[in-house]
């Protein structure tokens, strides 16, 4: 049964009303940037309300091999999960790769694919590209290649990965190393002092062995770092006793908040801004919640939390 089939029963749709749709998609995007943490903007391509349909029914139909060290983007898994995973080492190494997403090129996917499993056939190979790739350029039949903002580019990215995860979670393994990757972070961490140093260069010579250095290393986002100083893996603090922690600038950040609502000094978009930060924090730290709760009462926490939002 071909892919155009597979999709028109899912979606319950014509086999020729859905692989018309499929002819225009990698087109089907609205482009806008957002500012980074840091400096400069990242380009979101977002997909049509109709195509993310025929994406998501896509991953429905098509199960796609995940690493266990691949940590984003898995039902019942979150960034406390990646955290806790290195907690107990008190070494660590943070790499990042530099455009992750639109790094993954049609050409290089089916590269990928190839190596765990038989391409399929030239129309279905067609209508992938066209259902789970963009198109950057203005002109048609331009270089396709996963967006940041579809559906379906986190999953797909962690199957384009899966080999890289299994020969550095191999590597690591043998060397007493623990390694995780939540999409373009990767981490790593060990009780053995000193040994984390060879590892960029490790990572280095997978990437160019497996994608030919089409996925690099932001150098720039480089970091090593111990129990000495303050260690952070996707955001998460992990304290001198191996605890996880929102860290000190955030608690403050929170406690600020609550204490505007208490004065009343908070519109609508403040207070929903905190309740988002009061699950987070309930999610990694609760007994910061309880703390809250004591100093400012059940009462006020329990109204922030609740409140409706009109």
């Amino acid at each position: 049964m071909t892919l155009v089939k597979k999709l028109s029963l899912g979606l319950n749709r014509s086999e020729d009303e859905v692989a018309h749709f499929l002819l225009s998609a990698p087109k089907k995007y609205k482009v806008y940037t957002i500012p980074k943490r840091t400096s400069g903007h990242r380009v979101i391509a977002q997909p049509s309300k109709e195509l993310k349909k025929y994406q998501r029914q896509y991953l429905e139909l098509q199960k796609l091999p995940i690493h266990h060290s691949a940590m984003a983007y898995r039902q019942g898994i979150s960034i406390k999960d990646n955290a806790a995973a290195h907690k107990k080492n008190p070494y660590l190494l943070k790499l990042d790769f530099e455009n992750f997403f639109n790094s993954i090129s049609s050409l290089i996917f089916w590269k990928v694919w190839e190596s765990i499993h038989p391409l399929p056939s030239k129309i279905d190979m067609k209508t992938l590209e066209n259902l789970l790739f963009w198109c950057p350029s203005k002109k048609s039949g331009g270089p396709l290649v996963l967006s940041i903002g579809a559906p379906s580019s986190p999953l797909v990215s962690n199957f384009f990965m899966y080999q890289f995860d299994c020969h550095i979670s191999k590597i690591c393994l043998e060397k007493e190393i623990v390694y995780t990757r939540y999409a373009d972070d990767l981490t790593f961490s060990t009780n053995h002092k000193d040994i984390l140093f060879g590892l960029p260069l490790l990572v280095k010579e997978q990437l160019v062995a497996l994608f030919g250095g089409t996925i690099r290393i932001n150098r720039k986002k480089t970091r090593f770092s111990s129990k000495a100083h303050n260690r952070h893996v996707t955001g998460i603090t992990i304290n001198n006793n191996g605890k996880l922690s929102l860290g000190r600038e955030r608690k403050r950040y929170i406690k600020h908040l609550v204490h505007q609502v208490k004065l009343k000094k908070s519109d609508k978009e403040d207070k929903l801004h905190l309740r988002g930060l009061l699950a987070f924090a309930k999610h990694i730290e609760p007994l910061f919640v309880q703390s809250l709760i004591k100093k400012y009462s059940a009462e006020l926490i329990l109204k922030i939390v609740e409140e409706p939002n009109d």
